[in-house]
């Protein structure tokens, strides 16, 4: 496994859990998964990223938590248009 290999970053638009809007989030290296949700901007599965990896995740989750949610915004808009 190479910890160099690049990080994709993908998210869905704004669904409905427990009555809240939430972002779904994933983060993928190789075969290594995390995956998460805004709010609250945590990792809740993790397969190969180490507990330090995670933390650096969370925090890319907060410091462009503004930018996701202006995107899973746009993505409401396309699936309005269907």
């Amino acid at each position: 496994m190479n910890k160099n290999e690049e990080v994709k970053f993908t998210h869905s638009g704004f669904l409905k859990k427990n009555g809240k809007r939430t972002v779904f989030v994933r983060f993928e290296r190789g075969k290594d998964v995390a995956e998460g949700t805004l709010p609250p901007g945590k990792i809740t599965r993790n397969e190969g990223f180490s507990d330090e990896e995670v933390k650096g995740l969370e925090n890319y989750l907060e410091l462009k938590c503004d930018e996701i949610y202006e995107k899973a915004k746009e993505l409401g808009s396309f699936k309005n248009l269907f």
